[in-house]
């Protein structure tokens, strides 16, 4: 296959079925998801079953005993279960566009990993979408998602499906290039490389560092900002805190500032 989806989650089952649905109706069904679930109930295996039929190859479900926020961990064992070359790490509360597995083999190169986004939903037009709205796409459509909720901000320039306008701006954007746990993707001989996901980390700023330690590694980020786009779902963030930041800051940057490359505690633990 071209490609593996891994989709982490945790006891989200409602969110969970949306974003399946954006997956079952992609453009390009050459691909595998990967559900890295770091601790959900059977609720979530039960949705996850619902979905089998309606994929090229069967969904690959990993799964580990809820011990807090471990998702460093779950992604490191999802990593492993895949049987693709080339590797997309979304969440579970992104709905991609149709069109979102193409964009990014499209721009898949040797010595990148690329660098997606997203366009954040309030909690109004997040529990509005229904199956129907992505099946048709009209949960991507501007004029739709002003009518249910959300404000007309420059930001809804995202979801242009302009392959010129989206390449400009994928150019001019200041956002910097960074490895996003909703919407990126890379080599997976690279992150092998780099030891896989710091599980030294918990909430906040994982996902950055390992793009960071692919910098080091040599691997540049490409931005496809706005060519590879999917609908953020609103949510609360229960775990974070302002002491884990702490923590997961002064490990970005001892790495930065050391060059590090290979953490100790990352995916070999599993090899």
């Amino acid at each position: 296959m071209k490609i593996s989806v891994i989709i982490t989650t945790y006891n989200s089952e409602e969110w969970l079925r949306k974003v399946l649905f954006g997956y079952s109706i992609q453009t390009e069904q050459d691909f595998e998801v990967v559900i890295a679930d770091d601790g959900s109930t059977n609720e979530t295996k039960t949705v996850i079953e619902s979905f089998q039929s309606k994929f090229k190859f069967p969904i690959i479900h990993v799964w580990q005993a809820d011990e807090g926020f471990q998702k460093c961990k779950i992604l490191n064992k999802a990593i492993l279960k895949t049987n693709s070359d080339y590797l997309l790490f979304t969440d579970g509360d992104c709905v991609p566009r149709n069109d979102f597995i193409a964009k990014h083999l499209k721009h898949k190169e040797k010595g990148y990993f690329l660098s997606g986004g997203y366009f954040k939903l309030p909690m109004e037009t997040s529990n509005e979408i229904s199956p129907t709205e992505i099946i048709n796409q009209k949960a991507f459509s501007i004029k739709w998602l002003i009518n249910n909720g959300v404000k007309k901000t420059f930001k809804l320039s995202k979801l242009t499906k302009n392959n010129w306008i989206a390449g400009f701006m994928n150019w001019v954007t200041t956002t910097k290039k960074t490895f996003n746990g909703h919407n990126a993707s890379c080599f997976k001989a690279d992150l092998l490389a780099i030891n896989g996901f710091n599980e030294e980390m918990q909430y906040g700023g994982l996902d950055r560092e390992v793009g960071e330690r692919l910098f080091n590694y040599g691997i540049l980020g490409k931005q496809i900002r706005y060519s590879a786009i999917c609908l953020h779902l609103d949510h609360k963030r229960s775990y974070a805190s302002a002491e884990i930041w702490e923590k997961n800051n002064a490990i970005r940057n001892y790495n930065k500032k050391h060059n590090v490359i290979k953490i100790s505690k990352g995916i070999n633990q599993y090899i």
